[in-house]
């Protein structure tokens, strides 16, 4: 059993969604209950957001403004029928014995809510989006330090002078940029799955399950982990992309597109299906057994990002070009990610989750993918610019930056 460490009296501050519970889940499940067609208006709006055409206020103020009239106790009653993370109430019960305070803070969710998954885990502190009611009904109108810019700095400071605690007392766990304004310096910064900014900003990122951040608020060095069954099945299928290009040379480009679109289809179709906890037969199967911990509660767009990047690749270069961006792509990447894991604790110093030596392997792997289409030398520096991508934290997904990089990078040298 773990010997907990009570020398040290901190705090922890949570980011709610992506974190503790599925990432925008919360918001799905809300607009589901509305109609398709405000479902479809909010999925538009948060589309905009994710892609930087709203700010994090402006789009949450039209957001609630058309969940206007929906009662209190249905959005609580929303959302306690969504899948927190596993194991919370032990992670939370580990850290009161590491003397640790807790605190919840949401820029998504209405403070009623934080408030109430705060007293069920024993967290010490709350803080989400303050809500308009008139008559236990939402009157669509919103405001508070959590919503603002740099607010929850606001709210953290706010906090931790209440608890008579300074920065380097602090350890935050969060996802996404909109945390960014509270990884500071002298605190103790984990991202958990983050995106890219939190992957430059982070001092350590943690994926899987939420528990393995107690390691490294105890201040234990990362240990290396095997692959699960889950791991080895989602690079099998990743490094299966391989056989792409062969089936391409072999029934033409446009059927083997149509069939990407035809099983992406299928693939969206199913992870929709699943959000309303229904599956389709074989695909929802392997999607359970692939996915990661965090994936299985939200919608999972990486197999999505992963067969837009190699129909893109197929439809916009030529052969033999597109063949080898997606055989370096694949191999190369799937490769980069096992051993990665595997034989590294070290992470790079400009991109916390990914190592030197992952990217050495998929460089390696990538190379004699590549070769397979192409001379060593056009194969060797067609996967070094593979694996430079796949080493950055980048902005857009990577299943669409390496095989699309490489292939123009191929394209301008022959």
């Amino acid at each position: 059993m773990q010997t907990a460490d009570k020398s040290k009296h901190r705090l922890v501050v949570f980011d709610v969604e992506g974190v503790l519970i599925p990432k925008n889940r919360f918001i799905f499940d809300v607009g589901k209950s509305l109609g398709l067609p405000r479902l479809l208006k909010m999925l538009f709006i948060g589309f905009l957001y994710g892609a930087g055409f709203l700010a994090l206020k402006s789009a949450l103020k039209r957001i609630f403004k058309i969940m206007q009239g929906i009662k209190i106790k249905e959005l609580i009653q929303i959302f306690d029928e969504i899948p927190s993370k596993p194991q919370l109430q032990s992670l939370f019960a580990q850290l009161k014995l590491r003397d640790c305070k807790i605190a919840l803070i949401s820029s998504g969710i209405p403070t009623v809510i934080v408030e109430k998954m705060a007293n069920t885990l024993g967290a010490d502190y709350a803080v989400g989006i303050e809500v308009g009611v008139n008559d236990d009904a939402l009157t669509g109108e919103i405001w508070g330090d959590a919503i603002e810019p740099n607010g929850k700095r606001t709210v953290l400071t706010r906090i931790l002078d209440a608890e008579g605690l300074n920065l380097e007392d602090c350890v935050v766990v969060a996802d996404d940029r909109n945390n960014s304004c509270i990884f500071l310096s002298g605190m103790q910064k984990i991202g958990y799955n983050p995106d890219f900014v939190l992957r430059v900003k982070a001092d350590t990122v943690v994926t899987g399950k939420l528990p393995k951040i107690l390691p490294v608020i105890d201040g234990k060095p990362k240990q290396r982990s095997p692959p699960s069954k889950n791991d080895l099945l989602r690079e099998a299928i990743h490094a299966s992309g391989f056989f792409v290009p062969v089936l391409s040379g072999l029934a033409g480009v446009y059927p083997i597109a149509l069939m990407i679109c035809v099983v992406s289809a299928l693939y969206a179709l199913s992870e929709l299906l699943r959000m309303y906890r229904k599956n389709l037969p074989v695909i929802s199967a392997i999607t359970r057994n692939a996915a990661l911990p965090t994936e299985l509660y939200e919608f999972t767009a990486a197999p999505l990002y992963f067969a837009a990047g190699i129909l893109l690749t197929l439809l916009l270069f030529p052969a033999p070009v597109n063949g080898a961006a997606i055989a370096i792509f694949t191999l190369g990447d799937s490769t980069a990610s096992l051993f990665g894991g595997l034989i590294s604790k070290k992470p790079l110093p400009f991109n916390k989750g990914k190592t030197l030596e992952g990217s050495l392997f998929g460089f390696f792997f990538a190379f004699l993918a590549g070769a397979f289409f192409l001379s060593p030398v056009l194969a060797l520096i067609a996967a070094a610019v593979a694996m430079a991508i796949e080493s950055l934290p980048l902005p857009v997904n990577d299943n669409i930056l390496i095989p699309l990089g490489a292939g123009l990078a191929l394209m301008l040298m022959i």
